[in-house]
């Protein structure tokens, strides 16, 4: 059998670091968008016993460290199904180490694909407990649309879609920050008062993208301080964006556009310089299954 799932890229729409928590992870509330830049995972059936990864992207391992090999491993121990071949095959669209999603979305397709292949009619809520402990995205991923994380961004509230926007995507080549070094930025920085998220939900309820813009916030933008994200705003702003803001812990940076002639004309002017800049809207789907093939 084999199986093919999209797997669609996030942004962070507002992000707030709220502190340790006792288990040792950061607390965080966050408001995540799915968007229409997708990976594809192939999954294919076979009578090796083992799971196997390949990928298109140069740098992206396919061992056991890769997130779809751990989410696989996963399922199997979740539902108990004696462990057959399988191979997943991962066709690169998303950046990575771009603060999008990629590897998380691609994990959740994997579990996806698989809950499909095996017949484990597990239920949303089942695929993302088994998510979770391969990474605090991939319940998001599972669910897409508009979700307010909280906890350690995995436990999710469904809330209305964001005003409509084209979104302009763009990440600065060589500018590589780990997780571990954004949250050690993010510890030095003094105690925050408001909780921006909160702001940024009212704001979608208000319905107005200029107002929405308002509140778009990112403790790890405000904690890095990445040149290159700065110039990148700068180009977003100076094409008639809305609104513009770092995504994740970085890198990639995203403006938000009423028209989508100024979308088009900032992405024009952005790839004089950048070599992934993306077009793309904002999505109510998490990971889909878009064909199955019984031979």
């Amino acid at each position: 059998m084999k199986i093919n799932v999209l797997a669609p890229a996030k942004i962070n729409l507002s992000l707030d670091v709220n502190g340790l928590r006792s288990d040792g992870y950061h607390s965080v509330s966050t408001v995540m968008q799915a968007v229409s830049i997708y990976d594809e995972i192939i999954l294919t059936s076979n009578d090796s016993g083992e799971i196997t990864v390949s990928c298109d992207y140069p740098g992206v391992p396919c061992d056991e460290t890769n997130i779809v090999y751990k989410a696989a491993v996963q399922f199997f121990n979740y539902t108990k199904i004696p462990q057959s071949g399988v191979h997943i095959e991962i066709k690169k669209i998303i950046p990575t180490q771009a603060g999008m999603g990629g590897g998380s979305s691609d994990g959740a397709a994997v579990l996806v694909g698989l809950n499909r292949m095996f017949d484990a009619h597990l239920k949303t809520k089942e695929l993302c407990q088994i998510g979770e402990r391969v990474g605090a995205d991939v319940p998001f991923c599972i669910n897409g649309g508009t979700q307010y994380g909280t906890g350690t961004g995995a436990t999710l509230e469904k809330i209305r879609s964001m005003p409509r926007a084209q979104i302009v995507i763009c990440k600065p080549q060589d500018v590589s920050v780990s997780t571990k070094e954004a949250y050690a930025k993010v510890d030095e920085m003094p105690a925050k008062v408001a909780d921006y998220s909160k702001y940024l939900i009212r704001s979608i309820y208000n319905g107005d993208l200029r107002n929405f813009c308002a509140t778009l916030y990112n403790d790890f933008e405000e904690a890095l301080q990445i040149p290159q994200v700065a110039e990148i705003k700068k180009i977003m702003y100076q094409n008639k964006a809305k609104g513009a803001l770092m995504t994740g812990s970085g890198s990639a940076v995203y403006g938000l556009f009423s028209s989508e002639r100024h979308a088009k004309k900032c992405i024009e002017v952005l790839k004089e310089n950048y070599q992934d800049v993306f077009l793309c809207k904002p999505v109510k789907d998490g990971c889909k299954i878009v064909s199955v093939d019984l031979d």
